[in-house]
């Protein structure tokens, strides 16, 4: 029998654990009431929202999550799902998201390697932009309009489909959505010729804070400048690119030779890391590191893969390759020639004949649980070194690990720091991205894994960029730092992580943001945060 006291407890702890949630359900659909009174047509509207009570839910929230580390029932979810077809719709989400207490995640790939775009720990909504894809290219003028949500193989595609002679400087992924890849920098295979997909913007539209559409010269040159490498995600919903298209050889040369630690592979990287930043512009030559069984008696060894994309003919690339890097041992039947649109399809994996529409496809072949992060090398690393860092990767929990050095040099090396907000230029050999992939699901095979990372990157601190250590906004890495997740964050805490992406130019992201979003309505774990008043008073 329970006795008055203990009643009123349980009184007492109903009232506490209920009211948040009563009040949160009564946000929730105050929320969900205001966006059916200010569109002019709610049952167009009805079509594009989605609550947990609705089937197509999960199947919608599921659909462009690329790391299933952010799968697990214990995930926070999104209230709501919102898939606009429009810019009033997506209006009329901010308004309603603003006055009624929703923070606002948006998607437009879903390839954020920490699930900024559709995880949060506050009620939040995801603005998920899969409807607002379209592109328009002007090869006459060699320009294009590209929409948020466009992935990188449909602008590749709609590319070739008016010029097989004009390409884009991007990424290898097709899935990747342009809005989240374009605002973050977006290198890819041409960079060193190129330079990034950042580089190459000439236009851009926005929706604000307040919900008015801004170009280039509406927005005025500080945000534009800001979203061009510094993440759209703090400054508005990016709605399309235009961008320089760039000019592509009718026949391009791509190879991949292997080598593993029996047919010299740490001597091969080692030379590699002197000579890929002076190659001319257009030979990339790229290193991607794994463990792999061994051709010769079935043991685990550690594989170079020397994986290259040139702009010319075989015959130049060989006697380019000869002269510079005899070691690696390349020959004609190493190479094979085809079209860039082409090359596309083999960087990204895909048999050799598959169709161009596969570009098309907006599902990921496959996703796995992985954690990722990176860096960059001004100096080359010893010999010794080499051997020291390539034993970590036969460790349990690097079976599925790898590590991608990616050259800088050619026109990095002419483009200001303070450009664009991306400022990893001249002085950088290359970058590198660690990453750390496995198939087990559970708390404790993720700390493991995530463990290893960890730990590999400890190790590579003495031979990295120092002051700050370096780091690619586009392979976010939370372990750097993070914004508070309720309330303000100061200028002090964020720079903490925002020089390692940004360098000097973190300063100028800020001010930007106290344009863009004073009251810092956009904002997520690694979002550029206002100056607050008492930080400048």
């Amino acid at each position: 029998m329970k006795t008055p006291t203990t009643s009123l407890l349980l009184f007492g702890f109903v009232l506490l654990f209920s009211f948040p949630w009563a009040t949160f359900a009564q946000t929730h659909e105050d929320f969900l009431r205001c966006l059916y009174n200010h569109s002019p047509n709610s049952s167009s509207i009805s079509k594009v929202i989605y609550t947990p009570a609705n089937s197509s839910y999960l199947p919608v929230l599921n659909f462009s999550i690329r790391n299933l580390r952010f799968t697990s029932p214990d995930t926070p979810r999104p209230q709501v799902i919102i898939t606009p077809l429009n810019e009033s719709q997506i209006r009329t989400t901010i308004y309603c998201a603003k006055n009624h207490g929703m923070e606002i995640r948006t998607r437009s790939g879903g390839h954020d390697y920490e699930g900024l775009s559709y995880v949060s720990e506050v009620h939040f909504v995801v603005l998920d932009l899969i409807n607002i894809s379209s592109i328009v290219v002007d090869a006459e003028n060699r320009t294009a309009w590209v929409q948020g949500s466009a992935t990188i193989g449909e602008l590749y595609y709609r590319i070739a489909e008016k010029s097989r002679n004009l390409g884009f400087s991007a990424g290898i992924c097709p899935t990747v959505g342009v809005g989240g890849h374009f605002s973050g920098g977006g290198s890819g295979m041409m960079l060193r010729k190129y330079g990034l997909a950042a580089d190459n913007i000439i236009d851009a539209q926005i929706i604000d804070v307040n919900g008015n559409i801004l170009d280039r010269k509406s927005m005025g040159e500080d945000i534009f400048w800001a979203i061009r490498g510094g993440g759209g995600a703090s400054f508005g919903i990016i709605l399309s690119w235009k961008i320089d298209l760039v000019p592509v050889p009718s026949i391009v040369t791509v190879f991949t030779i292997n080598r593993n630690l029996e047919q010299n592979a740490i001597n091969l990287i080692h030379k590699w890391q002197y000579i890929a930043h002076k190659f001319p512009q257009e030979l990339f030559l790229r290193v991607l590191i794994s463990r792999v069984n061994s051709n010769q008696d079935g043991e685990q060894t550690i594989q170079a893969a020397f994986n290259s994309l040139y702009l010319g003919g075989i015959d130049q690339l060989i006697s380019l390759m000869q002269e510079s890097f005899p070691e690696l041992g390349m020959t004609r039947e190493d190479c094979i020639e085809m079209s860039w649109i082409e090359s596309i399809l083999y960087f990204a994996d895909f048999p050799s004949g598959t169709s161009l529409d596969v570009l098309l496809n907006r599902t990921q072949l496959s996703t796995q649980y992985f954690k990722a992060k990176s860096d960059y090398v001004k100096e080359p690393i010893p010999l010794i070194e080499w051997k020291r860092i390539l034993d970590l990767f036969f460790n349990k929990e690097a079976e599925f690990a790898g590590m991608h050095l990616y050259p800088y040099g050619g026109i990095m090396d002419e483009i200001s720091e303070s450009s664009i907000p991306f400022p990893h230029r001249a002085g950088n050999l290359y970058g590198i991205q660690h990453e750390v992939y496995w198939k087990e699901k559970g708390e404790e095979e993720s700390e493991r894994h995530i463990n290893w990372i960890r730990n590999l990157y400890r190790y590579m601190t003495p031979f990295v960029s120092k002051s700050p250590r370096a780091a690619y906004i586009n392979f976010r890495d939370l372990d750097l730092g993070e914004n508070n997740k309720t309330g303000n964050t100061s200028y002090a805490q964020a720079r903490i992580w925002g020089i390692k992406y940004f360098k000097n130019n973190f300063n100028r992201l800020v001010l930007a943001k106290n344009k863009a979003d004073p009251e810092n309505f956009f904002k997520n774990e690694q979002s550029i945060p206002p100056f607050l008043l008492k930080e400048v008073g």
